[in-house]
């Protein structure tokens, strides 16, 4: 497994560039959100190796009237991606303002699935002819997202399958689906062919594995047992210092997964 830390949530006290210098000289791969306000220059003057990046601005995938949005910006963004050498972009079922939802909707409809399968089909063929894979993320509504239809991880795993497409992934966040369904080591085996990324954060908090009530050893271990050999990134806040933080990462996807189930 590589190991990925989102720059957007550590060293917070840093300028953006030098989040991303700390994170590659204590051995990760790093995460961006939206790469639009950064110096994408000097981020790639750093060395580190980007694992994903937000894939579109604008738009709500499972909304007909905004669909095109999601495509139109994804293609505006991937220049950068390919610049920096990001190789996923990260799509939501819905356009988030700060990490809400634009045009919060609260029951699914037929229409959402079928706008949401033909713009991630959309999105597939474009990754196709980049060499990118755009992966759709789970999120919860119980707590930080509510109003985003389509969001919890058997619905975003349900579009990914129907999609079929080799360029459509699932970034499957066991942050956000513990605090919606829970039964993390039995979502992650049957997901397992469809995921292109893993994140985590602890919960309660959303901080770095051990800070909460999920069990990161056994996560680790069944995804060894399994032989997941993707990345997993850590989209979560430190609890206390941010090199800590990083270490109880790392000592959770190493040490543990070595005990294999």
């Amino acid at each position: 497994m590589r190991l990925a830390v989102c720059a957007e949530m550590v060293f917070t006290g840093l300028p953006f560039t030098d989040r991303v210098r700390r994170i590659h000289q204590a051995g990760f791969d790093v995460e961006l959100w939206d790469s639009r306000t950064k110096d994408i220059a000097a981020l790639k003057a750093t060395g580190a190796v980007f694992s994903s990046m937000t894939g579109y601005t604008s738009g709500s995938l499972v909304d007909p009237d905004t669909a095109d949005d999601v495509v139109r910006t994804a293609e505006t963004l991937i220049p950068t991606a390919l610049e920096l050498g990001v190789s996923r972009m990260v799509v939501h079922s819905a356009e988030l303002i700060d990490g809400k939802a634009a045009r919060p909707v609260y029951r699914s409809t037929g229409r959402m699935w079928i706008t949401g399968a033909r713009t991630l089909e959309r999105l597939g063929a474009l990754g196709e002819k980049h060499g990118l894979t755009f992966c759709l993320e789970n999120l919860n509504t119980v707590l930080d997202h509510p109003g985003i239809p389509l969001a919890r991880a058997k619905d975003t795993l349900a579009l990914v399958e129907a999609v079929a497409h080799p360029n459509v992934k699932l970034m499957l966040d066991l942050y956000h689906a513990q605090l919606g369904e829970g039964n993390l080591i039995e979502l992650m085996r049957t997901a397992l062919p469809h995921i292109g990324e893993i994140q985590v954060a602890d919960v309660p908090g959303r901080c770095e594995p051990g800070t909460g009530e999920i069990n990161y050893a056994a996560v680790a271990r069944a995804l060894a047992a399994a032989g997941y050999e993707g990345t997993v990134g850590m989209e979560a806040w430190s609890s206390g210092d941010d090199l800590a933080a990083l270490d109880a990462f790392r000592t959770a996807f190493t040490v543990y997964a070595e005990d294999k189930l």
